[in-house]
């Protein structure tokens, strides 16, 4: 900086010293290059905290819309990422890449990181379509081998869920870059895996069990050595040995993940271990199941949810991942179970069919159908499984509205109501959608209960963190207070309802359900109302007041052979049932959750297990077990079903 000269020589030292101290006060004692560095070695040491301070300084002190802003925004959503702060990395990496030269190759791995921290910040919200968009984008960006097959695996993962062509061809992909490069025995394994858990998801279970066997043998085959990638890939050879109708080769795999063989404790149902009713959101079915990986934390908590195998399809396996997402054990229980044992815990699962849960979304469906039809529109009928299907004629059918009669048309709003609530659009164009589809049902005037399922997914999409503890009730509890809303007694209970559905106190739930009763203006067969009833008839019950419960359960009009009716369930006088032989031989000890009917004379009818630990070794055993079972005879005067939807844990423990 330049001074001009005084014509007075002590005046013109009075404004250098002044200057001079001004200057030193505002210049930085590090270059731009300093920081960065000593940020990029914070981050090598693992210092989290001190390194996001690292990265926003040195955001500071760029220039906004430059490169080197892009470069600080990205570096610190990675940080951001690490600290679990989900929605801020978003907005950082979002904001980075924007400002990322594509074609500068230096960037290259960071757009890669960005995109694929986007990936997994998505997949661990089991946002499975939005995981496969960011994970699509960092193959595109990854200018490496080892980059791109790390996208490429991760992209057929979660597109095994939603988009089995998509993960076909991923792995096509990986298949012929395999042999391009130097691929060493983990990735190996990791890439059979993948093609091992697609065609179990398939149903070709022979197939699968080549490629899980080649994994096991890629990570150095059935030795005493084993880690948690081990554990998996003999998981993975198990359960489609079993499938395939090897059962020694099962025995053999199995044993050797440790499942069902602690060496102290036993594997405890946790305090809060609800599987899905049956209905609800992906319309789960009795014959549905699923396998669902996760690992419990030193505090209770479950993290790392992940579906493996899913007979019913994408939606179902994600449906019981989400459920097992909301289980919790105590720190006791957990410290109780040896820590590698709490690590890729996988159980096998089926929705409980003794309260089975109107879904809210498919009023919601209908009230907005009804308004749509009202102005000569119509919402195309929808069939089960096939989103990856439809969003195709789904975007096609938007850009010829938008043709036509413009962007902001009421004509638009089918096809994007279709798009919002398709499985394989991602969180964030889900957002997008829905934001200008409330925009547009707006201005056309629409009632508060056509309005509401836009605005709750504006609200249930705008953060990637809404899956976690209270979130959604944050987000979606103001609409409360909104008089469109508020005065609106349908769209009030719809509100409630869903908080309810999203909260995982008990007590809490309770308090809601009972408000969704209680809302003036609501008629007595709404289906609202009648959902609330038959929720909160399931959570009395589970407290053991089955008077209550029967009360509230004739309140909904339904009929039904359900236990809640009954002011006392039968007593059970004998049980049936044997160790299974092979899991005797394996020197396997389990759990199998069973339900069933209890006829008027006592005997068990139409039982089913609901879930079992390890997977499909005491499911067979459970079910036989309470097919044995007798009860205390129940007079009904037609001689039917005496009680329905009873419910007993199994426990297999070996002798000794």
């Amino acid at each position: 900086m330049r001074f001009k000269k005084s014509g007075l020589f002590g005046a013109g030292m009075a404004v250098i010293v002044a200057a001079t101290v001004q200057v030193a006060a505002q210049t930085p004692t590090t270059t731009v290059q300093q920081d960065f560095e000593a940020a990029a070695a914070l981050d090598a040491k693992g210092d989290k905290a001190a390194a996001l301070a690292a990265w926003e300084k040195l955001e500071s002190r760029t220039k906004p819309g430059s490169r080197s802003r892009g470069v600080a925004l990205v570096r610190k959503s990675a940080a951001l990422f690490k600290l679990d702060r989900s929605d801020d990395a978003v907005i950082a990496a979002r904001g980075g890449l924007a400002l990322l030269p594509a074609a500068d190759p230096t960037l290259a791995e960071d757009r890669w990181r960005a995109y694929h921290d986007l990936g997994i910040i998505a997949q661990n919200a089991l946002d499975y379509a939005g995981a496969g968009d960011a994970y699509r984008s960092a193959e595109a960006a990854g200018d490496t081998p080892s980059l791109k097959a790390a996208s490429i695996l991760a992209l057929a993962d979660v597109s095994t869920f939603t988009n089995p062509a998509v993960a076909d061809a991923a792995l096509a992909r990986i298949d012929a870059l395999a042999k391009t490069v130097s691929v060493d025995a983990v990735l190996k394994a990791d890439i059979a895996r993948r093609h091992a858990i697609l065609l179990l998801n398939r149903g070709s279970y022979e197939p699968a069990r080549l490629y899980a066997v080649e994994a096991v043998k890629q990570l150095g085959g059935m030795t005493s050595k084993t880690d948690l990638r081990d554990v998996s890939a003999r998981s993975d050879a198990a359960i489609a040995s079993l499938l395939a109708g090897k059962s020694e080769d099962a025995r053999r795999y199995m044993a050797m993940t440790g499942a069902g063989r602690l060496t102290k404790g036993e594997f405890d149902p946790a305090v809060q271990m609800d599987v899905p009713p049956c209905g609800g959101e992906a319309d789960l079915r009795p014959a549905d199941m699923a396998v669902v990986e996760f690992t419990i934390g030193d505090d209770g908590i479950v993290r790392n949810v992940s579906p493996i195998y899913a007979a019913g399809g994408g939606a179902v396996a994600l449906d019981f991942a989400r459920a097992v997402r909301d289980w919790s054990w105590t720190p006791e229980q957990a410290k109780a179970l040896p820590t590698f044992f709490r690590y890729n815990v996988r159980v096998e699962m089926r929705c409980s069919t003794l309260f089975e849960r109107p879904s809210i979304g498919k009023f919601l469906d209908a009230d907005m159908a009804a308004w749509l039809e009202s102005k000569g529109l119509s919402l195309p009928a929808e069939e089960r499984g096939a989103d990856a299907v439809a969003v195709v004629s789904q975007r096609a059918a938007l850009a010829t509205a938008e043709a036509k009669t413009g962007p902001n048309s009421i004509a638009t709003l089918p096809s994007l109501y279709q798009l919002i609530n398709n499985a394989v659009v991602g969180r964030e164009e889900t957002n997008a959608l829905a934001r200008r589809a409330l925009a547009i049902a707006e201005a056309q005037g629409a009632p508060a209960i056509a309005r509401l399922p836009l605005e709750i997914s504006v609200r249930e999409t705008a953060s990637a963190d809404i899956w976690k503890n209270g979130a959604y009730a944050r987000a979606v509890t103001p609409l409360l207070s909104m008089p469109v809303y508020a005065n609106d007694p349908k769209s009030r209970a719809t509100i409630l309802l869903l908080i309810a559905e999203s909260t995982r106190s008990r007590s809490r739930r309770a308090v809601l359900l009972q408000q969704v009763v209680d809302v003036t203006g609501l008629a007595a067969n709404d289906p609202m109302r009648v959902g609330a009833l038959i929720r909160l008839a399931s959570l009395q019950q589970q407290a053991g007041d089955t008077a209550m419960a029967r009360t509230t359960f004739d309140q909904s009009g339904l009929s039904a052979s359900q236990c809640a009716i009954l002011d006392a369930p039968p007593r059970l006088v004998s049980a049936g049932g044997v160790f299974p032989n092979e899991a005797m031989a394996w020197g396997f000890e389990g759990l199998t959750k069973t339900q069933f009917d209890v006829g008027a004379d006592g005997k068990v009818i139409n039982q089913r297990a609901v879930l079992s630990y390890p997977p499909f070794v005491f499911t067979k055993a459970g079910v036989q077990t309470m097919a044995g079972a007798r009860y205390t005879k129940t007079y009904r005067p037609d001689g039917g079903v005496g009680c329905g939807g009873l419910s007993q844990n199994v426990r297999f423990r070996l002798p000794g």
